[in-house]
């Protein structure tokens, strides 16, 4: 039975200074589950609630005709809405890069019904991150962002947002799993918090948030099948890591390796080392190496196909998603080791990882 992935803006598009994201301050960020039981969902709500608002956008107008003979211009260009949290009281938002994508036009309205415009200060890609600056405003509320490697499964997660057009809405659920880099889309470099916390269009770029009133992560999107769905968010240091990139330089910055990569199991190890194709195969589970970028970062460190990437700066890796994130993890120009395996024996090598060319992403 197949499943989709829906990205959660209603337009379905794909879309720095230290003081940015500001951190849960310690012992006084305690757990609303143990001060307030059984109330703790409209503590958290209440607390975090003010620092959401909803996105709507409008598309840039095509100047190219609809139809053969119509005019120049689209008189309907696309409009689509999404959710955003605050994280500066002078009006910085954060959201998901499809949630912004080719928007002309943004408005940003807050919990209390009050509208404001924004500026898109860039988006990216690659993790699926938006920022906003709201135009024209000051002491706003502000979200208080949590450590989300300090997540674990079983946790509460609530989710607030304004999916399908319903502002405000919140839905509760548990943390199902972290670092989740399977069934996510392909490329990702995001190893995401999975969540069963009810999740629909329109959600897009609202908070996940912990019973501390903590934001842990931004919920970007959902794969669903009948009988329920599946909810995924960006992991809140992540997104503080290129929010803080974006400010600072317009623009979040990835590594780049160079090479094509292909999961292996031992049943299809050995079903290619049976047909002869030139590689021998560990018959074990891996990462193997299909084609190497020419004067690309890997093949100036020696890297070639038919090698099997065992690990990533001494992390060990299964699946070309954890090669991803644990690469973009590094930094552009700074050695990275590989441990590797060719032809059974074990190998490093450092590679020095170059800057990310979007347009092959």
């Amino acid at each position: 039975m197949s499943t989709d992935c829906l990205l959660l803006g209603l337009c379905f598009l794909l879309g720095g200074c230290a003081f940015l994201l500001p951190r849960s301050h310690g012992p006084a960020e305690h757990s609303l589950l143990k001060s307030l039981p059984g109330d703790f969902v409209v503590a958290a709500v209440e607390k975090v609630g003010p620092s959401v608002v909803r996105i709507d956008t409008r598309q840039a107008r095509s100047p190219f005709p609809l139809f053969p003979g119509g005019g120049p211009f689209d008189d309907n260009p696309p409009e689509g809405q999404g959710s955003g949290f605050i994280t500066r009281s002078d009006g910085i938002v954060l959201t998901n890069h499809h949630v912004v994508e080719g928007a002309e036009r943004v408005t940003v309205t807050l919990s209390s019904g009050r509208s404001y415009p924004g500026q898109v200060l860039g988006s990216d890609m690659v993790t699926d991150l938006g920022v906003i600056k709201i135009d024209g405003a000051k002491d706003l509320p502000v979200a208080t962002l949590g450590n989300s490697d300090e997540t674990t499964p079983g946790e509460w997660a609530v989710a607030i947002g304004n999916p399908l057009g319903l502002n405000n809405s919140v839905s509760l659920g548990i943390v199902s799993a972290i670092d989740r880099t399977t069934g996510v889309p392909g490329g990702s470099r995001v190893s995401y918090i999975q969540t069963d916390a009810a999740i629909n269009p329109g959600n897009s770029g609202g908070p996940l948030i912990n019973d501390h009133a903590q934001v842990i992560g931004i919920n970007t999107f959902i794969r669903t099948s009948p009988g329920g769905g599946i909810s995924f968010a960006i992991p809140i240091n992540k997104a503080r890591e290129i929010g803080e990139q974006i400010i600072a330089h317009g623009r979040a910055s990835h590594p780049f390796m160079g090479v094509s990569l292909r999961r292996i199991t031992q049943e299809l190890a050995a079903e290619i080392n049976q047909a002869g194709s030139g590689c021998a195969y560990p018959e074990t589970d891996g990462v193997a190496v299909v084609d190497v970028l020419p004067d690309g970062p890997a093949e100036q460190a020696g890297l070639q196909p038919c090698d099997v990437i065992r690990s990533v700066a001494g992390v060990e890796v299964s699946t070309p998603a954890q090669v991803q994130v644990q690469v973009d993890r590094g930094r552009v120009g700074e050695p990275l080791e590989l441990g590797i395996e060719r032809q059974g024996v074990a190998q490093n090598l450092m590679v020095v990882p170059k800057e990310l060319n979007r347009e092959l992403f």
